[in-house]
């Protein structure tokens, strides 16, 4: 065998019983019946890939024990779709690789069968309440994130004053997210056999005000307006960073396109009420 092959085979092999073991360990800690079977068997066709790469590369590989440990707690914090979305996503054979193989092991195609059949059943099975209620939390990330960068740039550039622009800030935010809550509330009552209208609410008003604290908190420490500010911006593209690529991953959508999307919103808000602070400080004439 070309030893580029054999080391891609090796690799494959070792991720397949690293996954076994992965999905083993998920199985045994769900509750939900149906998807610890599904799991399991998932885990068994796992083994049976593992050992017939093995009865083609003739060597023993070790699992990925760290790797293991990584994805089932990523699945236990964050949830086991986004997990096993995750652990999917870096699954991969070499095209070249499995054109080699499939000439002589009509089992490699099998494989192969078995990989996209597990990806749909994933997708069917996992019916997980953070992600039924994931258009609540991002509906509250993104308002936050939209109007409170925008006010905290124009409260910046009009008041000029660390502790009046973190109150003003914290003000404005509180109160906004208790009206998204409010209105998340509302409109989940009118859709019937939908979402509960109460825990709808609660998700849309916690994800405003944990996204509120995180921008504020730069005008509690900085010793500058500006450099709060810079890092207020800062503090909104890793909040847009990290909630657009967990909802790319759970629901299998374009990362990049999304992202660009919010982050070009946030910050051209943020510009535009800036002006308008400078506006405003200039026709009130104010000094604080």
């Amino acid at each position: 065998m070309d030893p580029v092959v054999k080391k891609n085979v090796l690799r494959a092999q070792r991720n397949e019983l690293t996954e076994a073991l992965i999905y083993e360990a998920l199985a045994a800690s769900v509750k939900d019946g149906a998807h610890r079977k599904i799991l399991a068997r998932i885990a068994q066709d796992e083994r049976g890939h593992s050992a017939l790469l093995k009865s083609i590369s003739g060597e023993e590989v070790a699992p990925d024990r760290v790797r293991v440990l990584w994805y089932v707690a990523i699945s236990r914090v964050l949830g086991l779709n986004f997990g096993l979305r995750l652990m999917e996503r870096g699954e991969d054979l070499a095209q070249d690789v499995y054109d080699v193989l499939k000439k002589d092991h009509p089992g490699i195609e099998q494989l192969f069968l078995d990989e996209q059949k597990h990806e749909k059943e994933l997708i069917d099975m996992i019916d997980e309440e953070r992600l039924e209620y994931i258009g609540s939390i991002v509906l509250g990330l993104n308002d936050a994130l939209v109007e409170l960068t925008g006010a905290l740039a124009g409260l910046t550039l009009a008041l000029q004053d660390m502790r009046l622009i973190a109150i003003a800030g914290s003000i404005t935010g509180i109160a906004a997210s208790l009206s998204m809550a409010a209105s998340s509330y509302l409109s989940a009552k009118q859709e019937e056999g939908g979402k509960d209208p109460l825990k709808s609410g609660i998700y849309t008003g916690c994800a405003y005000i944990a996204t509120v604290l995180f921008l504020i908190w730069p005008y509690l420490v900085f010793p500058n307006v500006f450099g709060a500010l810079g890092m207020a911006l800062v503090n909104a593209l890793v909040v847009i960073l990290v909630a657009t690529f967990y909802i790319a991953v759970a629901k299998g959508v374009s990362f990049r396109r999304r992202f660009a999307e919010m982050a070009g919103l946030s910050l051209t808000v943020a510009a535009i009420n800036f002006g308008v602070g400078f506006l405003i400080r200039k026709a009130f004439g104010i000094d604080v």
